[in-house]
């Protein structure tokens, strides 16, 4: 029996959610703190991003994070552990 309603589409693969959030980031310089898998915390800021990874900047130095190595980020100064 054929339904008259509207046809119900798939949600879109990509909400370009992470790209804004980045983007946000990166304008703002905010520092980050990056939770690894392993438990390691490095501190930064995200200088740039593509598909697979971010840079952070940690002043003198500069780190390249592969993005499924991260377990999660926040912002300097807020203990967000959860």
């Amino acid at each position: 029996m054929p339904s008259n309603g509207p046809r119900r589409t798939s949600p879109p693969e990509q909400t370009h959610a992470e790209n804004y959030y980045y983007q946000k980031q990166i304008q703002g310089k905010t520092p980050l703190v990056v939770v690894l898998k392993d438990g390691e915390e490095v501190q930064g800021f995200i200088e740039w991003y593509d598909r697979i990874c971010i840079k952070l900047n940690r002043g003198s130095s500069h780190l390249l994070i592969y993005k499924p190595s991260i377990r999660y980020m926040y912002k300097a100064g807020e203990s967000q552990k959860p």
